[in-house]
């Protein structure tokens, strides 16, 4: 336990100081959302090497330490851990310790969570006793699903917390944190203003465009690119292994998810029903490819656009939009599966899932089809993603529509809230 704690002993974290010495570096702007106050129970999640740890070791030393004992802030990864019973042990090791320190209050970060068996029973039993009463929790971990359909058992016993998504930088944060470019930004119903006043930036923002669409968001990757100029395929193996090592945890079949990863792929954006894929893959069922795509979206690998009919009606029962959350992810799927790599469902997927982080997000389709719909109350806006510009008809239903070319694009990206 002390050992991943060094704060405690006035020394500095392998994981900080690797942030420290890297070529390349940024404080995560998720870091703006750490605004905790005891009692909160905290739930953070966001997919596998997004930087989540970074994140939390340099919330630790630039924001924590500053104001409080370091024997108040109390890290543990809980990768290593099988069970309940384990993690309570942690625990209650790290309550005696506080006691013993007269510490009064304390932040407790739980990180890498997920997959401990039925962790919950030993946070909630504690919260109970009231032995956090006066503590921030902080929980984070790698699969949505599992952390957050935990809340519930939770009712009335997390205080102020609060749920946060850490997504991979989306692409307005990319250019502030690599070029110290802040953008106007603006909701997608009042964008085009933003778009007006990001334009003087259009050159820059291409260039960094067509870095992103290589380095997608994920810190490992942007790293490696701006200090060799190249991906490497041992950077790429991290996260296929890590994809790898999801799926075992989560029982499912390693083969049956590569195929449907090949599937989603080669579909090139186009809607896909469960049935259609089952057919095509070895999965059998409709329901079991279902449940495999959902996996999928918990974990942080694909968006699922449901279609939105003219009424705004979700219609569950039509083919899915399946897209892949980040450029770099895409990527490097496509190299896992063996699939070629295609360039405007990708571009389509960047914008389809940057507007996904924030607004209800759908697909429309009739004679025509509209790639995107955002929902905002009664009113739908469209998105059209082309890669050169060519005549579109607007639906009729649809309140306003932005049709984006290849160049389009970078100033969207940065003109949106997200």
């Amino acid at each position: 336990m002390e050992k991943q704690n060094p704060w405690w002993y006035g020394e500095k974290d392998r994981k900080f100081e690797e942030w420290e010495t890297s070529p390349v570096k940024w404080i995560p702007p998720i870091l703006k959302a750490f605004d905790f106050k005891p009692f909160s129970l905290n739930f953070l999640v966001g997919p596998r090497q997004v930087g989540k740890t970074t994140a939390l070791k340099i919330y630790i030393y630039k924001f924590l330490l500053q104001n409080n004992n370091p024997k108040s802030v109390f890290y543990f990864s809980c990768e290593e851990l099988t069970d309940f019973r384990e993690l309570g042990e942690i625990l209650d090791n790290y309550l005696a310790f506080k006691s013993a320190n007269k510490i009064k209050s304390s932040f407790i970060i739980l990180d890498e969570i997920t997959f401990v068996e039925e962790w919950h029973r030993a946070v909630k039993a504690r919260i109970d006793k009231g032995l956090f009463k006066n503590d921030v929790i902080i929980i984070s971990g790698s699969a949505s699903l599992e952390i957050l359909k935990q809340k519930e058992y939770f009712p009335g016993r997390r205080g102020s917390g609060k749920d946060i998504k850490f997504y991979p930088l989306s692409f307005a944060d990319y250019i502030l944190c690599l070029k110290n470019l802040e953008t106007v930004r603006e909701s997608v119903e009042n964008v085009e203003k933003a778009m007006g006043a990001n334009k003087i930036h259009s050159s820059v923002l291409l260039q960094l465009f067509n870095n992103y669409l290589s380095t997608g968001g994920f810190p490992l990757s942007i790293v490696e690119f701006f200090s060799r100029g190249k991906i490497s395929y041992e950077t790429r193996k991290i996260y296929i292994d890590w994809l790898k090592n999801d799926f075992r945890k989560l029982k499912r079949n390693e083969s049956y998810m590569k195929e449907i990863l090949a599937y989603i792929i080669n579909s090139r954006a186009t809607p896909v029903s469960w049935l259609n894929i089952s057919r095509e893959t070895s999965v059998a069922s409709p329901h079991t490819t279902q449940a495999y795509v959902e996996d999928l979206k918990n974990l942080f690998i694909v968006e699922v656009l449901n279609f939105l009919s003219p009424e705004s009606k979700i219609v569950f029962r039509k083919n899915k939009k399946i897209h892949i959350i980040d450029p770099f992810l895409y990527e490097t799927i496509c190299e896992f599966v063996k699939a070629e790599m295609n360039e405007p469902s990708l571009l389509e997927a960047l914008v389809a899932t940057h507007l996904a982080r924030k607004y209800e997000t759908f697909y429309w389709r009739n004679k025509n089809e509209v790639d995107i719909v955002v929902k905002l109350n009664k009113k739908q806006i469209g998105i059209e993603v082309k890669k050169i510009g060519r005549s579109w008809k607007k639906p009729r239903h649809l309140e306003k529509v932005f049709l984006l070319t290849r160049n389009d694009i970078p100033i969207f990206l940065a003109s949106i809230e997200t």
